[in-house]
């Protein structure tokens, strides 16, 4: 059940994604402050590093990003889990 749970929810979990990054962005003085900050310090970084260093630094910022976009898709689908099996509980309970 979960693998075909995933694959319908897949579209809907990225969609959701974006609209909470949305508004982080429109909503949380916080988020932005960490995530100017990010991107001052990776200018900082590509500017102080030998020329020959920028592909790896472009490449470890992608992975980063890849590993952060996978640990939120996963996190939120364990969520959407938990909150069927919570419902499937509460279900079983009242019954």
């Amino acid at each position: 059940m979960y693998n075909s749970l995933e694959v319908l929810l897949d579209s809907l979990i990225r969609n959701r994604i974006e609209a909470l990054y949305s508004d982080l962005l429109k909503n949380n003085n916080i988020y932005n402050q960490f995530s100017s900050d990010r991107n001052l310090y990776f200018k900082q970084l590509h500017e102080l590093l030998p020329q020959d260093m920028h592909k790896t630094l472009f490449l470890y910022d992608d992975a980063d990003l890849s590993v952060q976009t996978i640990l939120e898709r996963e996190i939120y689908l364990q969520g959407f889990k938990d909150a069927l099996q919570l419902h499937n509980e509460l279900n079983i309970t009242s019954n």
